[in-house]
């Protein structure tokens, strides 16, 4: 089957490659440890020139053999690569953000091969306290694509990681999301502080100190909030209550559920003061599990997983930038 799009989702790690036919299925995918903060450092000739810019290495090694093969094959970029850090600024959009408005505001850089690498920009919600996010809103879209048209108003989209994203959608747009630094606050708790003094990493995940965790951001103790309850993670270590191969799940479920007892109360207090909404997640396999777990004890009935939802949302913003043409209805 001919390729019609190379997709990239390029992050500040990681850099992931879809190579796609009509309809966006994927006919080839890669994974490289070539993030925005982590680039190839070896020069090497492309395309005739001697090349030492760490993002045209990058770009080469992730798809450079697709491109002699097919080399008119349009390409679009999602996530870091769009950051002021990254290969070319793609400038926030401001909410309500939907595959049209940001399919039409692809930012170009042409790349050492002569291929245009189309960036798609981030989206801001801005308030007192603005918030943006880059890479998410693809995967957004990717799911919305899915969806039935009117389904989506009853529905969260979660995006758990170290900023953890939860999207509430209308009418096919991005209408508002919190994030929440949940994943970056337990490896810095982990590493760099007290609590990991004592915690026995590699163990098998402890569902039980997980559910521990859960529970205390849930209680009454967690009314007080998570600076206090953090401290639990330590003295119940030192009670002997919890071994230290317990001790980084029970933290976890301590964070997961202090995030997700927040998001209940924003949720209840904005919109949903009947029954919590609907929820899909998007992410690793793991952590969404860990994710769907807390979820359930708080309250979220209604969880499900997305699957393939970034190289879905790249294919849908392709067609809105006229790169790919759109499949007749079936």
């Amino acid at each position: 089957m001919l390729a019609q799009l190379i997709a990239l989702d390029w992050g500040t790690t990681s850099l992931r490659a879809y190579k796609l036919a009509a309809d966006g299925q994927v006919l080839e995918q890669r994974s490289l440890s070539c993030g925005i903060m982590q680039l190839p450092v070896t020069p090497r000739t492309i395309a005739g020139v001697m090349c030492t810019d760490g993002f045209e290495l990058a770009f080469d090694e992730a798809c450079g053999d697709w491109l002699d093969a097919q080399p008119d094959l349009p390409v679009i970029a999602c996530g870091m690569v769009g950051s002021a850090q990254g290969w070319r600024e793609a400038a926030y959009r401001d909410t309500p953000a939907n595959v049209a408005n940001l399919g039409t505001s692809l930012q170009t850089v042409r790349s050492v091969r002569g291929v245009d690498v189309h960036i798609v920009p981030g989206v801001i919600q801005r308030s007192r306290l603005p918030n943006v996010m880059r890479g998410e809103e693809t995967q957004v879209l990717g799911v919305l694509q899915t969806l039935v048209q009117g389904k989506g108003d009853d529905l969260l989209i979660g995006l758990p990681g170290s900023h953890s994203k939860w999207v509430e959608v209308a009418d096919g747009c991005i209408v508002h999301f919190d994030t929440f630094m949940t994943g970056e606050v337990f490896a810095v708790l982990s590493d760099h502080s007290i609590l990991g003094r004592t915690q026995q990493r590699g163990a098998a995940f402890d569902g039980a100190a997980f559910d521990r965790g859960v529970q205390v951001a849930l209680s009454t103790e967690g009314e007080i909030g998570p600076l206090s309850t953090l401290f639990s993670a330590r003295s119940l270590g030192l009670t002997g209550e919890l071994n230290g191969t317990a001790q980084a799940d029970y933290l976890s479920g301590l964070l997961i559920g202090h995030e997700l007892s927040a998001l209940a109360a924003v949720l209840r207090r904005r919109r949903y003061t009947v029954h919590l909404p609907s929820i899909i997640l998007i992410g690793n396999d793991q952590l969404c599990a860990r994710y769907s777990r807390a979820l359930d004890a708080c309250g979220f009935s209604r969880v499900t997983l997305a699957a393939q939802a970034t190289e879905r949302g790249l294919w849908q913003l392709a067609v809105a930038a006229g790169l790919v043409p759109q499949q007749p209805s079936r």
